[in-house]
């Protein structure tokens, strides 16, 4: 017999750890060659680790969760039908994760990777929970007393009680200071009102305890960074979209095979295209290490969507180059694959300017966090029916409110209201998001 110890490959290039998302063997497995050890992810992509012979598993290098430099330990096999004096070193090559998903972020969006193992939950028992009253069926308990006090009751009442399976203590008692009388203790185990006042409720006092790992611990790291490093600072506007939504029922009334239905989305995607040209700030990166900003002419919209595993980004590449139709069906396609795990790394990372939304649960106003190193994002509240004063009187018009931020060291705050304004005057008017020019 022999132990060779798996390594964990270099899984890219510049990369000097990755953190591991799933185990998929456990000590004592039996293990064949090519059998998938575990997924690690780093800030590139998530890729399995299959074993290089056949074993079975003696110890893992690391629980879900753990940071594992390359060259380090994975797993130590042994291995049937060998000799050796010393450990011996397998190498192990890595491969992408297939059918990904659960997403990890790549530079600053996100990329798709392989659905994690469930993080234990804790490193300690878990805390006692209070035990319950035996009671007769249909018996609702009354407030338990503090720990140690004694419920008041005669011997007679105890006798009955023990004799019954009932617990003085969820037992209410009418009399002085508490006291509990056969009549309580009949009202109780009859299951009908022990006493006039609040209903009965229990605290709990279960505690679970989460380890942060993959995905999340990605997304924290990655929003911290963004409020660490970023000068937010945000601009709320209201928007009047009742003749974009008149226009995009219409459009929406002409039904055909090849066209996605219209929500908001690809309208907004449009006027920000149209007034990038006017605000190229806004379409740019800036590389605070460097002192350097990249403006872009092409306008690639990072569309924040929210997945089962968490939040991910992908990117409507080059909006400029699309129309209407061509957005929104982009848009759909893009979240359904980042929901189903099927995004592409291509797919989640090289935004330039993103756009969160909330869709019926945006709420009046938000402050999104940027998507470093983009210098703007775009947020879409809750389109309501407000009253609006107009020509004299108050009509009914459908509003909502565009909530942004920008990095103030880049973009001066009368810039960024100017660009707002012209993103809400083309949508008031959206017949002029297709106007060239």
């Amino acid at each position: 017999m022999a132990i060779r110890i798996i390594k964990l490959p270099d899984v890219g290039e510049g990369v000097a750890e990755a953190e591991v998302v799933e185990w998929y063997v456990k000590v004592g497995d039996a293990v064949l060659e090519d059998q998938v050890l575990a997924a690690v992810m780093t800030d590139k992509a998530t890729v399995e680790v299959p074993s290089p012979v056949a074993g079975t598993v003696l110890a893992l290098g690391g629980d879900v969760g753990s940071i594992i430099a390359v060259g380090a330990v994975l797993v130590r096999l042994e291995v049937a039908g060998e000799t050796a004096d010393a450990a011996a070193e397998v190498a192990a090559t890595p491969r992408q994760a297939s059918a990904p998903a659960n997403p990890a972020p790549a530079t600053d969006n996100v990329v798709a990777m392989r659905p994690a193992a469930p993080a234990p939950t804790t490193d300690a028992p878990a805390p006692a929970r209070p035990a319950l009253a035996r009671t007769m069926p249909g018996v609702s308990l009354g407030p338990p007393r503090p720990a140690g006090e004694k419920p008041l009751a005669s011997p007679a009442v105890r006798k009955r009680a023990r004799d019954a399976g009932v617990d003085l203590r969820q037992v209410r008692g009418s009399g002085p200071a508490g006291r509990i009388s056969h009549d309580d203790l009949d009202i109780f185990v009859r299951g009908g009102p022990a006493a006039p006042g609040p209903a009965a409720r229990t605290a709990n006092t279960a505690v679970e305890t989460i380890k942060v790992v993959g995905l999340r611990r990605r997304i924290a790291q990655k929003m911290a960074e963004a409020k660490r490093r970023a000068a937010h600072f945000a601009y709320v506007e209201e928007v009047d979209a009742t003749a974009l939504e008149d226009l995009r029922a219409a459009l929406n009334a002409e039904t055909q095979p090849d066209r996605p239905r219209l929500t908001l989305l690809p309208f907004l995607m449009q006027a920000v295209v149209k007034a990038v040209t006017d605000f190229p700030q806004m379409n740019a990166l800036y590389d605070d290490e460097a002192d350097v900003v990249e403006r872009f002419g092409g306008v690639h919209i990072g569309i924040a969507t929210q997945t089962p595993n968490g939040l991910m980004v992908p990117v409507a590449r080059h909006c400029e180059a699309r129309g209407l139709y061509d957005c929104a069906a982009e848009a759909q396609r893009l979240a359904q694959a980042a929901r189903e795990g099927r995004a592409t790394r291509e797919e989640l990372i090289g935004s330039t300017i993103t756009i969160t939304s909330l869709g019926a649960l945006g709420g009046i106003v938000s402050t999104p966090v940027l998507n470093r190193p983009e210098v703007a994002i775009i947020g879409i509240n809750k389109l309501a029916v407000r009253p609006v004063w107009q020509g004299g009187q108050f009509v009914p018009r459908k509003m909502m409110n565009l909530s942004s931020s920008f990095d103030h060291r880049i973009v001066d705050g009368y810039d960024a209201a100017r660009f707002i304004q012209r993103i809400k005057s083309l949508l008031e008017a959206p017949a002029t998001i297709f106007i060239a020019g």
